[in-house]
């Protein structure tokens, strides 16, 4: 019965990397480069994780959210977040409705637009720490809680939340047991000269292009169980432990260079977030299973916003990129 599972998960994983290739090319209608931000994103989809996008204005990051929603037929909505933004803007909130036969008075729950597929909370770093706890809850419960009704958010369920690196004056940046929720911290750049000019020749005055799906939703939910049956070594989990526990300075194993500039490494939900992302990036590739390789790619986006690194790291312009390569060069494969 595992054989015959096996082999169905192996042709599922062999369609999902057809379809993703499908999906680059419908992407790539309205979004010019940016490729290891689309397999990113789409990491953190399938590892059915939450992810932060860290990029300056003008990236395109909102379009390439709503682009990515269309590909995969997903329901999307945008938040903008701003210092006013109340809880109940976000998740719902109780109205009284009255019945026009009976006249009788009732409470009814109106949803909030995070009752979506993909959420795309906009500077989510701009709206106080009520706010911000409210939707990093809904996150980490997928499901919204109203004058004592639970109200489940429907699958998939994802939250691609944005911060601009840039102007920090009145934000209220994220805590860090925040940022751990965060499957991934995708960094978004500028576009190289070649593709700023296609940026300009494509959509200066030309109609956005019509993106059709690739994908369902049922197929979504297909790939997302596929990624948690994904066989992994035991010499790649024990890997993958030794790289995040070595994060952290008080740890026997930790190197010099972690001790000398780490206040605090990654803990143990970075570990499965490593590893589900490892899986991922797999079946991505259509291959079943995850190697070495899947988690030696996945390691930075992973873990760079769960180090924290002292005042000396940060004032020699150390980081966390800087140290988890160091931590790869730094680290022994096991192999038995």
């Amino acid at each position: 019965m595992k054989t015959e599972q096996a082999s169905k998960d192996v042709q599922l994983a062999e369609q999902l990397a057809g379809a993703y290739g499908r999906l680059q090319a419908e992407v790539r209608k309205r979004i010019v480069g940016q490729e290891c931000v689309i397999e990113q994103l789409m990491l953190c989809i399938l590892a059915r994780g939450h992810g932060l996008l860290v990029g300056v204005p003008g990236l395109a990051k909102t379009m390439l959210v709503r682009t990515l929603a269309e590909s995969l037929e997903l329901t999307f909505r945008r938040i903008q977040f701003t210092p006013d933004l109340m809880p109940s803007d976000i998740l719902g909130t109780e109205v009284i409705q009255e019945d026009p036969a009976t006249r009788q008075r009732q409470f009814r729950f109106l949803p909030g637009p995070v009752f979506a597929h993909l959420v795309l909370a906009d500077e989510i770093n701009r709206t106080p720490p009520k706010t911000q706890a409210a939707l990093l809850e809904t996150m980490q419960e997928r499901q919204v809680s109203s004058g004592g009704t639970t109200h489940l958010l429907e699958e998939p369920f994802h939250v691609l939340a944005t911060q601009n690196p840039i102007e920090q004056e009145g934000t209220y940046p994220l805590p860090e047991a925040q940022l751990d929720r965060f499957l991934m911290e995708v960094r978004i750049g500028y576009p190289s000269p070649a593709e700023e000019v296609e940026i300009m020749a494509r959509h200066a005055g030309a109609a956005e292009d019509a993106v059709s799906p690739v994908v369902s939703r049922a197929d979504i939910l297909r790939y997302q169980g596929l990624v948690r049956r994904v066989p992994v070594g035991r010499p790649v989990l024990e890997y993958a432990a030794a790289l995040v526990r070595r994060t952290r300075p008080e740890d026997a194993d930790a190197p010099l260079f972690v001790r000398d500039n780490v206040s605090w490494g990654a803990g143990p939900r970075a570990s499965m977030h490593l590893v589900l992302a490892a899986k991922a990036r797999a079946i991505l590739r259509g291959q079943y299973a995850a190697g070495w390789d899947d988690i030696e790619a996945v390691i930075i986006p992973v873990l760079r916003h769960r180090l924290i690194l002292n005042f000396a790291a940060r004032s020699e312009g150390l980081t966390p990129d800087h140290l988890i390569e160091r931590l790869l060069a730094d680290t022994p494969k096991m192999t038995k």
